[in-house]
């Protein structure tokens, strides 16, 4: 499905060439230009996250780590702009470890996820590219478990007594990129209240380490 949209995505920018008028064949024709830059990209890497919450059941202080896979579009904001715009869609495995009155619990929170970024590229020698970014992302929750070794028990991280779907914030992060090859450090920073409870709050936080390939 990702490989899908990134292709579907690629071949719709395509870049049409403008008229002129020449004077020496007395008609129209087309200039030649170099195209504003479109790519696509498949990303694979880990996420390293906790959850801070004023419930101290669901305060997860202690890092976990999860699967961060997905794929991705740009394009150049402008010929001959370094600043491109990039977003996607990745599936990542948030979640966190803590305890509560001396019992050890974790939770998994899994996430499709949608980043929307401003990159500036800064091209070294025509191969090799530093690639800063910054933006936003949105993201819903599709499953996880809570699981209370206490208790012995286990139930879904997003039902009445868990979190809320819907999760957003700030991405921040570099890349670099050699030939095709790609690959980027950042830090998701949870802006959305996740808790279920109106006198909680309950905020994501996120590294995440990927590599892959542009095309």
């Amino acid at each position: 499905m990702m490989m899908g949209l990134v292709l579907t995505l690629s071949a719709s920018a395509q870049y049409r060439r403008p008229y002129y008028y020449s004077p020496n064949h007395g008609h129209s024709n087309y200039r030649h230009s170099s195209p504003v830059e479109v790519y696509g990209g498949l990303r694979l890497g880990a996420a390293f996250s906790t959850v801070s919450s004023d419930d101290r059941y669901l305060n997860g202080g202690s890092m976990k780590t999860g699967l961060d896979v997905g794929a991705v579009v740009g394009v150049q904001l402008g010929y001959r702009s370094p600043v491109y715009f990039e977003t996607g869609l990745s599936y990542i495995e948030k979640g966190g470890e803590g305890s509560y009155n001396g019992s050890k619990f974790t939770y998994n929170l899994d996430y499709l996820e949608m980043p929307l970024l401003m990159k500036y590229k800064i091209d070294i020698d025509g191969r090799f590219s530093v690639q800063p970014f910054a933006g936003g992302y949105v993201a819903v929750g599709v499953g996880g478990k809570i699981k209370d070794f206490g208790q012995r028990q286990a139930y879904s991280s997003f039902d009445k007594e868990g979190f809320s779907r819907f999760d957003g914030g700030v991405r921040l992060g570099c890349g670099v990129q050699y030939d095709f090859l790609y690959a980027e450090l950042g830090y998701d920073i949870g802006l959305a209240n996740i808790s279920q409870d109106y006198f909680d709050t309950s905020r994501t936080g996120s590294l995440f380490a990927t590599i892959g390939v542009n095309f």
